[in-house]
């Protein structure tokens, strides 16, 4: 292992660890199907045309997968300013995951939601950017992240906007 790559153990269980961490999480406030109660206060949320099917949802899974490969080899690129900045991103990323679901399908805010979602984007952006700097399978491996939350970023939108009186 050259000296200057971090250690691939301490990179399979920090960027595991995050995925796990984010995904029990986020499995917390998901609408389905985890949360029978959750669920239902979703299905009863007015939608847009273009909402997807409930099973697309588990698109999840293989985004996590990506973005974990992603997350790996920038732990395991040459220690630096832009490591650091697009780990960053890719560990806000994680949280960012946590903090939609929440804001829109735990506390019923679906204007907070939207707005987070925009910073969401603006997050995966910039983690692509960032990544590209450092190892670009990485960033490309982090481009059906990017497209998925900001398609999820439009149904945010779309779901405050039609339902700006329910709770």
């Amino acid at each position: 292992m050259p000296a200057h790559r971090a250690s691939p153990t301490a990179g399979v269980l920090l960027v595991g660890g995050a995925l796990a961490l984010s995904a029990a999480l986020s499995a917390r406030h998901t609408p389905a199907p985890f949360h029978p109660r959750t669920y239902a206060y979703y299905k009863r949320l007015e939608k847009p045309g273009f909402t997807p099917p409930d099973y697309a949802f588990a698109v999840w899974g293989p985004l996590w997968a990506l973005l974990g490969i992603s997350g790996y080899r920038l732990w395991r690129a040459r220690p630096g300013r832009a490591r650091t900045r697009a780990l960053g991103h890719w560990f806000g990323a994680q949280g960012l995951n946590v903090l939609w679901l929440w804001l829109g399908f735990t506390r019923r805010d679906r204007g907070a939601m939207a707005l987070e979602a925009g910073l969401a984007i603006a997050n995966a952006a910039e983690l692509a950017r960032q990544a590209d700097k450092v190892d670009r399978p990485a960033a490309i491996l982090s481009l059906p992240y990017l497209a998925w939350i900001g398609f999820a970023g439009l149904l945010s939108e779309e779901l405050w906007r039609l339902n700006r009186d329910r709770r």
